[in-house]
């Protein structure tokens, strides 16, 4: 019995996982780097946080893996439908905490709201024939 790299499949398996690992590197270095500019300049780290850095990569990401382009459509237009129910939570969790109250009740709050508009936008959308 050979070791286990005699298997034809190691190499293709080492180079799958091995992209794997640059995405999410690649994605946590976006996270942490918003992060650490907030800290200093929070209008600079909510204007990074604002461009749809990780949807672009994701949809790179797509088109490389499967060169699909009606995934990268459904991607896309997709994303587009569930951005909007997603910003009211930047105005909510913000007059919360204005008013006194915390940032983790403040935080679950646009969490739920966004939750109950990600529900409402899908029922409305599949009443005008798209199903996301």
């Amino acid at each position: 019995m050979g070791f286990f790299y005699d298997d034809p499949n190691y190499v293709l398996n080492y180079f799958i996982m091995a992209w794997y690992i640059i995405k999410i590197a690649i994605t946590a270095l976006i996270i942490v780097i918003v992060s650490e500019i907030s800290k200093r300049l929070p209008l600079l780290g909510s204007l990074i946080a604002s461009l749809p850095l990780i949807s672009v990569l994701g949809m790179i990401w797509i088109f490389q893996e499967t060169k699909d382009a009606q995934k990268l459509i459904a991607h896309a237009e997709g994303t587009f439908w569930y951005v909007l129910p997603s910003l009211p939570m930047f105005l909510v969790m913000p007059w919360m905490m204005k008013k006194g109250i915390s940032f983790y009740l403040s935080l679950g709050c646009g969490i739920l709201l966004t939750v109950i508009l990600y529900l409402v936008m899908t029922k409305l959308l599949a009443r005008l024939g798209m199903n996301l």
